[in-house]
């Protein structure tokens, strides 16, 4: 790499409909490169012959069914002499392609969630990381190893030059070398999650971080160099040939480039977030980004972008909004900034920023070496000294202020989102959850919200306090009344009493999540099941045919487990009949089903069916009626009786011990076009949310809650099915700084934020916008 050129745009490729998530060179054509993305596809660009700047989309691959996140190239052997292509996805597979095909030759299937990054090796080896906090080796479409030890999920993986070593980096901070499947060293030093991993050598390896540092590391163990630059996330790493240079792009909106250990070029892009970046063979640079463009850059003068779309990327970078509260811009006082004879002084330093003063407006201009001026990178909003300023931007939701809190000395602030009508002292307390940092800040993080939102009216005032699951009203601590307002209206959960707060500090600023009490189907026409149980029963064939003493049995079950004031208890003989009648033909077996949906509420029949090996018999029976073949009644049938087993103590263990057959198995019925099926699969996910809510180690099972939730609502359509897929997307991050990751990662935020302007009913708005608000 020349080190006396900079960096300019060779070329803009307008090449996904959604966020560009992995770039990597390619083995064949030469100078090719390979991208993936949200929309789901996998493209190779060739360079255009006719035009030195410009590529060419070759071929473009489908295979998977969710978001593509991550990519790499295997090298290229006998059989497959152009090489082969590997993408990991949100569909937890990893499909293999050749260059002359659009479906995949094969696909990987093992992990347990998302697929977030893949490393080739040697002899056609995969090595592979994802969110389940596993990392996989795969020799062709066989996986021959797991390497397990990360307690969080595995962002970065790559195998060393050094036959057998491998590296994987996780949200647990730390990096782990593995040999022959058994790790050999941990390396500890990031404060936060490990994003991104690149080799240098045999001997040493680069890593990147959501702490905004790069470390240098030597195999043996030792950090010999940290890099500060970004002020945000770092996302991903690429080094130069030379084995010194490097690369890295991150949440800051930009790719900076590394020459002899200093940042030498900041290119700042018009876009959040630059998820990746790759060098190509001729010394380019290409990265990709949040708007689904791929921007390539050159230091050759015959490669570089023609006058006009240089002057149109720096166009389309003047109209950027800044947001001065999320960037490293510090705190803006207007009257204090000089005016534009400011910029008749040249920089320091490339990628320099300046801020200056038009009129009543801010403009932040970057110095640029190679062009020896002043570009102009965005307008600034927002600024401290403004009373009724426009609300803030950040993470793709509007806030009235985003607060830089630096608890960590020497280390980058932290981004602390507020609005007007938030209780400052509970932001704090969330705020410092969420950093994991200790409650002796609680009253400093207070007051500085406290003292810089004087005087504001910013944000829309709180509405009337509404119980989101009844419609009616609900306790506010410090009103004038002290007992909790009745509504008449039914929850809409359970079609009984309203649903009340269990806490009231929760009740005063979200009463959606977490909810950990558990929603049941309660409801029950005890007429209607006995009737159709007693018309089936007559047209069964002779053996099912069900005595008159077995049907009595069936009734007074019925009636006692309905009536839940009732002290009788149910008889074992009962409990008997009822288990073995649910084995009917499936044709008749609906009703029967209803009878146990209601009978496992039973303190008494919740131990019995749920408890020991018993368990197990009901799991299994109950997952084989929810087959996506089966019928939709026994199917939803089934999925509620599984929701109501979490009203006992044996339900739950037997259910959070059967977890991920129990999703796996319900998340296939996402594909059923049935509201009813649709709501009782959200209900058993927010039960199961509910029951992992502050378990920050079953990250595993809030991952697999993340999936299941996020892959229905790509079909879902009730209002009510959404409303509790949203609670139980909030219950599972609630409190949980991984498992917000996960779910940011997962692209949840862009996925539901279209439900945060829902009116009818208004409980799905306000749920969305709380859960947005969790995932800042």
């Amino acid at each position: 790499m020349s080190g006396s050129n900079s960096f300019r745009l060779r070329c803009s490729l307008a090449a996904h409909e959604m966020d560009v998530r992995g770039l990597a060179a390619a083995a064949f054509p030469h100078g090719a490169f390979v991208s993936v993305s949200r929309d789901r596809t996998a493209r190779v660009w060739v360079p255009n012959p006719s035009e030195n700047q410009v590529f060419t989309e070759m071929h473009c691959m489908n295979g998977h069914s969710n978001f593509v996140s991550c990519v790499c190239i295997i090298a290229p052997n006998e059989t497959y002499p152009r090489g082969l292509i590997a993408t990991g996805g949100h569909d937890n597979n990893i499909c293999v392609f050749s260059l002359d095909r659009p479906d995949p030759l094969f696909t990987l299937k093992g992990h347990k969630n998302t697929v977030c990054t893949l490393s080739a090796g040697k002899f056609g080896t995969i090595l592979s990381g994802s969110w389940d906090t596993t990392a996989k080796v795969w020799l062709g479409e066989k996986c021959m190893m797991t390497l397990q030890g990360h307690s969080a999920a595995v962002w970065a993986v790559v195998i060393l030059p050094e036959q057998g070593l491998m590296l994987s980096g996780s949200a647990d901070k730390t990096i782990k070398l593995w040999k022959a499947g058994r790790c050999e060293n941990t390396y500890t030093g990031h404060e936060d999650c490990v994003r991104g991993l690149a080799v240098i050598s045999d001997m040493e390896f680069f890593s990147c971080s959501n702490d905004a540092s790069i470390r240098r590391w030597m195999v043996t163990g030792e950090c010999v160099q940290v890099y500060y630059g970004h002020t945000n996330y770092i996302y991903s790493l690429a080094v130069f040939p030379n084995g010194q240079d490097f690369i890295s792009t991150g949440e800051d909106r930009t790719l900076r480039i590394w020459r002899k250990g200093e940042c030498s070029q900041t290119i700042r892009l018009p876009a959040q977030s630059v998820w990746c970046c790759c060098i190509l063979p001729d010394g380019d640079i290409a990265v990709g980004a949040s708007d689904g463009i791929i921007r390539v850059f050159t230091e050759s003068q015959e490669r570089v972008a023609s006058a006009q779309d240089l002057q149109a990327f720096e166009d389309e970078l003047s109209k950027a909004i800044i947001d001065p509260k999320t960037g490293d811009l510090g705190d803006i006082k207007i009257e204090d900034l000089p005016g534009r004879e400011h910029l008749n002084e040249p920089g320091n330093r490339d990628g320099q920023t300046r801020l200056i003063k038009e009129g009543s407006n801010v403009e932040a201009y970057q110095w640029s070496v190679s062009d020896g001026r002043w570009v102009k990178i965005g307008d600034v909003v927002g600024g401290s000294s403004q009373q009724n300023s426009k609300r803030v931007m950040y993470e793709g939701k509007e806030d009235d202020f985003v607060f830089s809190i630096d608890v960590n000395e020497g280390g980058p602030g932290s981004k602390l989102p507020y609005n007007v009508t938030d209780d400052p002292w509970l932001t704090a307390h969330n705020f410092l959850e969420k950093n994991d940092l200790s409650p002796m800040f609680l009253d400093q993080v207070a007051n500085i919200i406290i003292e810089n939102t004087k005087g504001h009216t910013l944000g829309p005032a709180p509405t009337s306090a509404t119980d989101p699951f009844t419609g009616g009203g609900r306790y506010i601590p410090g009103s004038e009344s002290t007992g909790r307002v009745s509504s008449s209206g039914a929850d809409p959960f359970t079609g009984g009493s309203a649903y009340s707060s269990s806490s009231a500090l929760k009740a005063t600023t979200n009463i959606f999540f977490p909810n950990t009490d558990g929603v049941m189907f309660e409801q029950a026409n005890t007429t209607q099941i006995l009737g159709k149980l007693r018309e089936l029963n007559s047209a069964a064939p002779a053996d099912r045919k069900l005595s008159d003493a077995a049907l009595d049995s069936l009734e007074k079950l019925l009636h006692l487990v309905a009536d839940q004031k009732s002290q009788e208890q149910p008889t074992a003989e009962q409990i008997s009949v009822l288990w073995r009648t649910s084995h009917w033909p499936e044709d008749i077996v609906f009703p029967v089903l209803d009878i146990l949906r209601l009978a496992v509420r039973h303190p008494e029949v919740n131990a019995q069916l749920c408890g020991g090996t018993e368990g197990s018999s009901l799991c299994n029976h109950l997952l084989g009626l929810m087959s996506p073949e089966g019928r939709p009644a026994n199917q939803m049938l089934a999925l509620r009786t599984l929701c109501n087993c979490f009203s006992g103590s044996h339900g739950r263990a037997l259910l959070l011990g059967q977890r991920d057959a129990v999703l796996s198995r319900s998340g296939d019925l996402c594909a059923v076009s049935n509201k009813n099926i649709h709501v009782a699969l959200a209900t058993l996910v927010l039960n199961y949310a509910g029951r992992l809510y502050g378990q920050l180690t079953e990250i595993e099972a809030k991952a697999q809650c993340l999936s299941v939730a996020s892959t229905a609502l790509e079909v879902v359509q009730d209002k009510e099915a959404i409303f509790r897929l949203l609670v139980a997307l909030g219950t599972t991050v609630a409190g949980d700084s991984t498992a917000k990751d996960l779910a940011r990662s997962l692209g949840v935020n862009s996925q539901i934020s279209k439900y945060a302007r829902v009116s009818d009913p208004a409980k799905v708005g306000e749920c969305c916008r709380l859960v947005l608000d969790e995932l800042q």
